[in-house]
């Protein structure tokens, strides 16, 4: 079997001739992070699992061939890679390892066919997201998860509490309100300077809490707005980390609706920017030039094309067909490419992309 140590070449995986059964396996690999001890129980489990299924479902014959297979594979994996996990395709006339850069959930598929869309469904979901606390007094970051809270730390945020305390009469001002807004626009500038750092570092769905006053001032000012989820209104300089989870808890339940607004948001930001290219047409070119980072699809959505004059060009495909440039579902190959180039894939509802023709990718420059 020929290994493979990154992800390339998954559309072979679609257009393999195989016959049944054919068997999937996505799985959290992370040789660095974990002990290859681990890793290999978990396989062997796994493989245990495909074996009893493929026993009770057919012949003894057919299901010890895909199981020499599955387990010669198994065996000879490259524990050296640093990606984040594999997915491995058996069927009795194919095989083949693709090593990814997404986080996965664990999830084992014996069907008629292998799916490239099974890797994306099966990433993992990960309820990570940044909370900025707003009084005026000073601000504080954290990184939220489903149970906890971490502070976040930068030169920066350490610097603001003591920027923002001030004197009591400044001689350069005699209208003591004027003063106080101009000092609180200096605050917010630089809560918001630290905000741009840390979202560089953890690009995640960003709730604001505030007073009134004090978010009024923060939409005014800051360049960070398509990151914003939701904005939180109240006093919350003395909130515990318990009540405040209790307060988020109402925004972050629906989970799908809060990364698929902070997608849109992306989406969105990208575009101002120019950094995004929508259509199929011009989601294929960009794709082929590895210019992909983030590609969104909605749900569902295939795309039956023909090949143009160059690699970079389709066209839709209109019957009938010519079999030497038909591209049963370009989706596939966009996805395919986007993944192969260290890019992630996010499917929406659909509808959700209506205003982009359905699939946009957002571009790495």
């Amino acid at each position: 079997m020929k290994k493979i140590s990154a992800p390339s070449k998954i559309l072979e995986v679609i257009e393999a001739v195989h016959y049944r059964p054919a068997v999937s396996v996505i799985m959290p690999f992370e040789p660095k992070m974990s002990l290859k001890t681990e890793l290999t129980h978990s396989l062997d489990l796994a493989a245990d699992k495909i074996e009893r299924e493929l026993l009770e479902n057919y012949s003894d014959e057919m299901s010890m061939l895909v199981m020499r297979k599955l387990k010669s594979i198994i065996k000879t994996l490259n524990f050296d890679t640093y990606k984040k996990s594999i997915a491995i395709y058996v069927s009795p006339v194919f095989e083949k390892v693709l090593y990814l850069d997404i986080p996965v959930e664990e999830k084992i598929i014996i069907d008629e066919s292998f799916e490239i869309r099974d890797l994306v469904y099966s990433k993992k979901e990960l309820h990570k997201y940044l909370v900025l606390l707003v009084s005026a007094r000073d601000s504080r970051i954290y990184l939220g998860n489903s149970s906890t809270f971490v502070k976040i730390l930068s030169k920066a945020s350490e610097s603001e509490s003591s920027q923002n305390e001030l004197p009591e009469r400044v001689a350069n001002f005699s209208d003591i309100a004027e003063r106080k807004e101009i000092e609180m626009h200096k605050f917010i500038h630089q809560i918001d300077h630290t905000l741009g750092i840390i979202l560089k570092s953890y690009n995640l769905p960003l709730f604001v809490l505030g007073t009134e006053r004090i978010l009024g001032h923060f939409k005014k000012i800051t360049k960070h707005e398509g990151a914003v989820i939701d904005y939180v209104q109240g006093n919350y300089e003395d909130i515990s980390l318990f009540a405040l989870h209790e307060k988020l808890k109402p925004h972050i339940d629906d989970w799908k609706k809060v990364m698929q607004k902070n997608l849109i948001n992306k989406l969105d930001a990208a575009a101002a920017k120019k950094k995004l290219a929508s259509g199929m047409r011009d989601v294929w070119r960009a794709a082929m030039e590895k210019k992909g980072s983030l590609l969104l699809v909605e749900k569902n959505y295939m795309y039956a094309a023909e090949r143009g004059s160059s690699d970079e060009i389709i066209y839709k495909a209109i019957e009938p067909y010519n079999k030497f440039s038909y591209i049963k579902d370009a989706v596939d190959d966009v996805m395919e490419k986007v993944l192969e180039n260290g890019g992630d894939v996010e499917f929406v509802d659909e509808g959700y992309l209506k205003n982009y023709n359905h699939i946009a990718l957002i571009l790495f420059y």
